[in-house]
């Protein structure tokens, strides 16, 4: 699925310093926002108990018939509390809260191999049995298209399966023995960009998936693939870590070459580079095949590779580091989707903070007041769920019709602002053929789970990267105010919120980051 922009962490209000910072190339490292997803079919999962276990649970008979006797051992009862250590679904929650949790998102151009890849994964891991797996053959055999089997795992409705490509952005689970993992593939082609956009602003890791048979990494990688598109926005919506997979390399045109990886590898590296990356720390290559699952989960057989002496998707995974959250900072949660299931539920992504059952929050901008009745985390019911979880809360305070995509669970003693127009450091990418980047621009925002229509006020300052940072930004000389600017051009203009993409007629133009709010309790510059 793809999906928009995300929402920045805090933001400073020194426009010069920020500008400075993206010289530096480390102000695209923060952290992803929401996206879009259906309300799962089940709340919650229940354990069963055996009748030898019910027995041994039961309490002892009362010593006689005597009513008074029953009716003290039916309170004695009532007290005991509901959460007690032998509850099965509690522990079972408490131990999957002891792991850490990574969204991943699967990116890449159209037909690179990202949903056969991602259903490859559940099956090797188990969430998937034989018995499906001999069906969703016989399903692609019938439609004459036996190599997408893999991928019906993740593409699971009629419209993807018949076309062979992802629509929505797929979600699953598994987990290794120390991470839990949520799998966002996001789709490739390009008219569904929004959707990879909401999918990547989720995501705490990447996994680019590029396809090693003659040709087809050329069409995605040259000017107008998906390739170049979906890491720019990786990169603008905070998925600070890549994993590049070169997939297909079973492929005959391919047959495992190591010439073949090395060119791959060859071109990406400066792309990605010039992209924000840096490759050495934050980005690492792997050959795999999505199809036949090698390399996944267990290291490559010599006999199939004899030049490949490093880890496996699954090891690289597993091992990857990324930034800490704050568990103790203020709530922040993007709400992506919202139902009613005996009461009002949302869902979305934390993005800081912590939200617990019986919390009293608030949700903006409409001010509204809610009670936290219940958190899910997957199709588990927990007590709490920390930054990063993709979780369902259940509201009390408030209905369905209430709220939309891209409002904001929050502390009512810190809410999160709501402004009308912010000041923003773009970098142009791409304008459409003989358009020009001046106030008046009309495109459209993407925030989050947000999509509104914006429009450019004004062009405060256009910043050069090449010349080095002044050591004292007071003594910089106040440069004139640009009437338009170019593709390539960093720019300070002034817009509305958050780390955020602007799109016009299916292409994005600009990505770029908020640097100046109006003060608090002020929705605009000019109050």
């Amino acid at each position: 699925m793809e999906h928009d922009a995300e929402m920045a962490s805090p933001i400073s209000s020194d426009m010069v310093t920020a500008a400075d910072d993206w010289a530096a190339r480390d102000d695209f490292e923060d952290s992803p926002a929401e996206s879009h997803a259906h309300p799962p079919a089940g709340a919650g999962a229940a354990a069963a108990v055996t009748e030898d276990e019910a027995r041994e649970e039961a309490p002892p008979a009362p010593p006689s018939e005597d009513a008074n006797g029953i009716e003290s051992t039916l309170q004695s009862l009532e007290l005991q509390p509901s959460d007690a250590p032998h509850n099965r679904v509690q522990i079972e929650a408490e131990e999957r809260n002891r792991k850490r949790h990574l969204n991943v998102v699967f990116i890449g151009h159209v037909d690179a191999g990202k949903s056969t890849a991602g259903g490859q994964i559940l099956f090797l891991s188990g969430q998937v049995d034989d018995r499906t797996i001999q069906k969703y053959e016989k399903e692609a055999k019938d439609k004459s298209r036996e190599s997408w089997y893999m991928a019906y795992i993740m593409d699971t409705n009629e419209e993807e399966r018949a076309k062979g490509k992802t629509v929505e952005v797929g979600r699953a689970h598994f987990e290794t023995e120390t991470t839990r993992f949520t799998i966002l593939d996001a789709p490739g082609h390009k008219s569904y960009v929004p959707n990879m956009i909401s999918g990547a602003s989720q995501a705490d890791i990447g996994v680019l998936v590029i396809s090693a048979r003659k040709g087809e990494f050329e069409t995605g990688y040259e000017r107008g693939g998906q390739t170049r598109e979906h890491v720019l926005l990786a990169k603008t919506l905070g998925v600070s870590k890549l994993i590049v997979v070169i997939n297909k390399m079973d492929d005959p045109t391919v047959g495992w070459s190591k010439e073949r990886y090395d060119e791959i590898e060859g071109k990406m590296t400066p792309f990605l580079k010039s992209s924000g990356y840096n490759v050495k720390k934050d980005v690492q290559f792997l050959p795999i095949s999505g199809l036949l699952g090698s390399n996944m989960k267990t290291r490559l057989d010599k006999s199939i590779c004899s030049w490949w002496n490093g880890p496996c998707l699954f090891e690289l995974m597993d091992c990857i580091e990324v930034p800490l959250r704050d568990p103790k900072g203020p709530v922040r949660l993007p709400i992506m989707d919202k139902y009613k299931d005996m009461g009002t539920v949302v869902m979305g992504k934390i993005e800081s903070g912590t939200i617990s059952e019986g919390d009293n929050l608030v949700i903006m901008p409409n001010k509204a007041n809610v009670k936290v009745i219940s958190v899910y985390c997957d199709e588990d019911k927990v007590r709490s769920a920390s930054p990063g979880e993709n979780v369902r809360v259940k509201l009390s305070g408030i209905e369905e019709e209430d709220i939309a995509a891209g409002f904001v669970l929050s502390n009512i003693g810190n809410p999160v602002g709501a402004v009308s127009e912010f000041n923003a450091q773009l970098q142009i990418l791409e304008l459409l053929d003989n358009a020009i980047f001046t106030a008046g621009y009309k495109a459209v925002l993407h925030i989050h789970s947000v999509v509104e229509e914006c429009e450019i006020v004004e062009l405060i300052e256009e910043i050069d990267l090449k010349k080095k940072k002044e050591s004292d930004p007071k003594k910089r000389k106040p440069k004139k105010k640009p009437l338009f600017v170019k593709n390539g051009a960093v720019v300070v203009c002034r817009i509305q919120l958050g780390r955020f993409t602007l799109r016009t007629e299916g292409k994005t133009i600009a990505v770029g980051k908020v640097v100046a709010v109006p003060p608090t309790g002020i929705s605009t510059f000019k109050a």
